[in-house]
């Protein structure tokens, strides 16, 4: 091999320190850009927090030249404005001196109630179990310290829908043998805890769970003895929607049994989800959209992330000319700081430019519902902001937008297109929209099928195979026609 110099001119892309911390913020949820927040105040001691009582001073240190009138975008008007720079510029060296953008004003002070009134346990709190509900119910019930082993066991077997998972010999393995508890006694104490509240609750099978709750019931309710039998003898030809085999079987006439079946419809399957034990989890918004007039107003969540600044104390005590560690440990954190509040006015910026072209592209959905939704990529709004579409992707992953039609994530408003009969294209997510409205509307008794949905949507000149819908019926979660088919 023959060894030789050679000149090559190219371009890369230098990852720097800077550019790094703008895309790490890019993506980071509402929660995480908090505590990302948090972390850097703790260690940078040029950053602080702007507490409420300090609004003129933010409001002396902001340039008031950029709280301009929002601008219009034909319908669409963006609060506030952005310029047309990149969103993730690597921020040059700024000089010393405080400057406007030493200020990071993330959302406006909000109100809030004096500390007094404060409830530490009103978002934290959690509701009980299903198991913490029926332990409590146990400990008022007088049992044996036997029985009460052996009802904690059983407890423990039964899943969040109230149904109990563990057999009977499971149970008896679960105690030592020089205890000889017997099935009977098992069989003994399940009686009494399918007593408890909710009703049906530790049955073994839906046709016990039904006949639990059945068997609550007063005798005086009107059809409960042939609710009763139609569910201990004929479950499975009720789970087929079998009319004409129910009629045969239990010699009711056709109004007769319609009037049992809409018994047993009042009956929980699953007693378990009656009792909460999950925590609500609360979205908060980064983007609001609201409509005034014929317009539609696209701005920043105020709450979404609390207000920074550069302390201009610690900012004051750095001196140029001096190379002492204490001033160039000052002068390297202040640099940071810079760099922090330009990477989060720089995410702010590209998070409402990217909510901005959306909300233009699916101002049909605003207005008319899911059915109105066009197909939409991430490479149309890369085009339309001049950004990369791995950032359009950063951009809406985690992050949410309140409409006048509920809190969607912004990657719900992206979606593949299917062909139309005229040449033109309709987004999924609108015939999905569709195929629910058709199911919600059709006649329990004679349900639509995944073949006349297609046609149905052929005659409105929307070109979707049967496969494709049966799809679509899935990831809705709607059973097919068979199991939607209703007696009453």
């Amino acid at each position: 091999m023959k060894q030789s110099l050679s000149l090559k001119l190219g371009q890369h892309l230098t990852m720097t320190p800077q550019l790094q911390q703008a895309i790490r913020l890019l993506q980071l949820s509402t929660l995480d850009l908090r505590l990302e927040i948090q972390q850097a105040i703790e260690t940078n001691p040029m950053l602080e927090l702007v507490e409420d009582n300090d609004e003129e001073v933010v409001a002396e240190s902001t340039n008031t030249d950029d709280e301009s009138p929002p601008v219009d975008t034909d319908d669409i008007r963006e609060l506030p404005g952005s310029d047309d720079e990149s969103a993730l510029q690597t921020p040059e060296d700024l000089p010393v001196d405080s400057a406007w953008d030493d200020v990071f004003q993330a959302a406006a002070p909000t109100q809030t109630g004096a500390d007094d009134d404060f409830d530490g346990t009103e978002r934290t709190g959690t509701e009980d179990s299903l198991q913490d509900h029926l332990r409590w119910q146990l400990n008022l019930t007088p049992m044996s310290d036997r029985d009460l082993q052996i009802a904690g066991a059983i407890i423990d077997g039964i899943d969040d829908d109230g149904m109990l998972i563990a057999s009977v010999d499971e149970i008896l393995s679960g105690f030592p043998t020089e205890y000889e508890i017997e099935t009977d006694e098992v069989a003994a104490v399940l009686k009494r805890i399918q007593q408890f509240d909710p009703p049906g609750v530790a049955a073994r099978d839906l046709r016990e769970c039904l006949l639990i709750q059945l068997n609550q019931l007063s005798d005086d309710t009107q059809w409960v003895s042939e609710a009763r039998t139609l569910v201990r003898d004929h479950l499975d030809l009720l789970g087929g929607h079998d009319l004409a085999a129910l009629i045969r079987k239990t010699r009711l006439a056709d109004e007769e049994l319609r009037e049992v079946i809409g018994l047993i419809r009042t009956l929980n399957p699953h007693p378990g989800s009656a009792i909460a034990n999950t925590e609500t989890e609360y979205v908060v918004p980064d983007v609001l959209v609201r409509r005034e007039r014929d317009k539609w107003l696209v701005e920043l969540n105020p709450d979404t992330a609390p207000r920074v600044r550069i302390n201009a104390q610690y900012a004051n005590l750095v001196r140029r000319a001096d190379a002492g560690s204490a001033n160039t440990y000052l002068r390297d954190n202040l640099q940071e700081a810079r760099w922090f509040l330009k990477s989060l006015i720089s995410r702010n910026e590209t998070l409402l430019k990217v909510a901005t072209k959306i909300v233009e592209h699916q101002r049909g959905f605003l207005e008319y519902g899911e059915e109105a939704m066009k197909p939409l990529v991430l490479h149309d709004i890369a085009e339309a902001v001049s950004m990369h579409e791995s950032t359009i992707s950063r951009v809406t992953t985690r992050k949410y937008m309140h409409t006048p039609r509920g809190i969607f994530e912004l990657k719900y408003f992206f979606s593949s297109h299917v062909a139309t009969s005229t040449g033109g294209e309709v987004s999924s997510t609108a015939i999905r929209a569709l195929i629910k409205k058709l199911t919600a509307e059709e006649n329990p008794t004679k349900p639509l099928s995944d073949s006349k949905i297609t046609a149905i949507l052929k005659s409105q000149k929307i070109n979707v195979a049967r496969r494709t819908v049966a799809k679509y019926r899935e990831l809705l979660s709607i059973p097919p026609s068979n199991e939607r088919k209703r007696l009453v």
